[in-house]
């Protein structure tokens, strides 16, 4: 891996109930083995899903159990800075 926080936009919606939310982005950050510590997920129409150390699953979804170092993607082009994933991390929508 040569990065430790990573942007990607998915093409594709949920498959689930909750599949009226649209497509997604996905933010990661990683462990140096790839494995994520914090995830953000950001649907098009608005739900904002937060999975960490301290919130590891809930009825929408979970923390990935898979490290983006065993996929065989070069996850390179997603890369993105602390700076960014931060904000991300901490934004909340509005009231």
């Amino acid at each position: 891996m040569n990065g430790r926080f990573y942007r990607r936009r998915w093409g594709e919606s949920r498959g689930d109930q909750f599949d009226a939310w649209g497509h997604s982005v996905w933010y990661f950050e990683v462990n140096d083995d790839g494995w994520p510590v914090r995830q953000v997920e950001t649907y098009d129409t608005g739900p904002i899903l937060r999975y960490g150390p301290e919130h590891e699953e809930d009825q929408y979804g979970r923390l990935g159990k898979a490290s983006l170092c065993a996929s065989e993607e070069d996850w390179s082009q997603f890369v993105i800075t602390q700076d960014v994933f931060e904000r991300v991390w901490d934004s909340r929508p509005d009231s």
